[in-house]
């Protein structure tokens, strides 16, 4: 018969092996106020950490305001790139794919250049790179594994 103590070491096991297809953190840009003029980009990044794998989010209305990625140099001057390259949806979402500076601004009007409206922020590696989107056939080989994993965690318990 399983023990307490086996009990809550399969439940760390199984927490831990679950937990780790979960690290990634989704950010909405600028909270509850979102993506906007007039808003200070800079203190909303001072307490939070970046890694590859997570999302931010950027939350505005649709033909109001817009995303754009860009490099240091675009960024310091607000120069707006190709219009095909912007993000317009007004929830766009955004994967960290890679470690490094990433600069994201508006490209309607002045709003980057006297508004404020851009962003900066660090990405860090992290402890493990996220894997990419899994297929279907992929998922259920991973739910199987898990599946099959814990009956004989369980088994080898008693």
């Amino acid at each position: 018969m399983a023990t307490f103590s086996h009990i809550v070491v399969f439940a760390i096991f199984a927490m831990v092996l679950l937990s780790s297809t979960t690290m990634a953190t989704e950010y909405v840009v600028g909270d509850e106020n979102g993506w906007t003029v007039n808003y200070d980009y800079t203190t909303w990044t001072k307490n939070k950490v970046f890694y590859v794998g997570d999302k931010l989010v950027f939350k505005y209305p649709a033909k109001i305001h817009n995303v754009y990625k860009v490099n240091a140099t675009s960024f310091a001057s607000c120069t707006v790139p190709s219009p095909s390259t912007g993000l317009t949806s007004g929830n766009d979402v955004v994967t960290l794919v890679a470690p490094g500076k990433k600069w994201y601004i508006c490209g309607v009007e002045d709003h980057c250049a006297n508004q404020k409206q851009k962003l900066v922020i660090d990405v860090q590696q992290g402890w493990m790179a996220p894997a990419p989107t899994p297929s279907s056939a992929t998922v259920f080989g991973y739910q199987g594994f898990m599946v099959i994993s814990s009956v004989l965690a369980m088994i080898l318990m008693f």
